[in-house]
């Protein structure tokens, strides 16, 4: 099955789904990425996922894959999901929170995830 942002997002609450606009401009605005939609979730990879969202019970829910731990007030948890790899699992409530920390963590995530580790 063929998926794409739009399809996605249809039938989202409204609030819910210009948080998601928001942060996705943020990840395009990293550089170069595949976007990849799923139905539960949308990704975004240079050669490896660095960033991924979906929208859970009307909240934006986020994803930034780091090689080091970082705090943040929207943070939910973190954790390894390799040796060198910390997904970092934000809930974003409000633009507020997609500050320019969190743009940095994409640009970061980008170049130092993105193109693969070992």
């Amino acid at each position: 099955m063929n998926h794409d942002v739009g399809t996605y997002l249809a039938g989202k609450p409204p609030a819910a789904v210009e948080l998601f606009q928001q942060f996705r401009t943020k990840v395009l605005d990293a550089g170069e990425c595949e976007e990849r939609v799923h139905p539960t979730e949308v990704a975004w990879a240079a050669k490896r996922v660095f960033a991924a969202a979906f929208i859970l019970s009307g909240r934006l829910e986020i994803a930034i894959d780091l090689q080091r731990r970082v705090e943040h007030p929207a943070l939910r948890a973190s954790f390894p999901t390799t040796k060198k790899v910390y997904t970092h699992r934000f809930t974003v409530t409000s633009a507020d929170d997609l500050d320019d920390r969190i743009r940095e963590w994409l640009l970061e995530a980008h170049e130092a995830v993105g193109p693969g580790t070992r």
